[in-house]
């Protein structure tokens, strides 16, 4: 997962503060919680006009290192 990636996601987060409660939200849980919490996510994807790009965020998401650069950025922003 490139940095680029992550500082898009990022950059979307600080001009949408619902995406960015949700994503602070998400990347506070643990491992475990944030993969089933993103599993419910990726089941309502299914036939979104978005899905592949949405399917993207929530495969980096479940990433240790992309959940807790996130978590941290977004913390200073809470």
């Amino acid at each position: 997962m490139s940095r680029e990636y992550v500082d898009v996601i990022l950059e979307v987060a600080a001009r949408d503060a619902s995406i960015a409660r949700v994503l602070r939200e998400i990347c506070a849980l643990d491992a475990g919680m944030r993969s089933m919490a993103l599993d419910l996510v990726s089941a309502q994807l299914t036939n979104h006009a978005l899905a592949r790009d949405l399917r993207e965020c929530v495969v980096a998401l479940r990433r240790d290192d992309v959940a807790r650069r996130i978590a941290e950025a977004l913390a200073s922003t809470g």
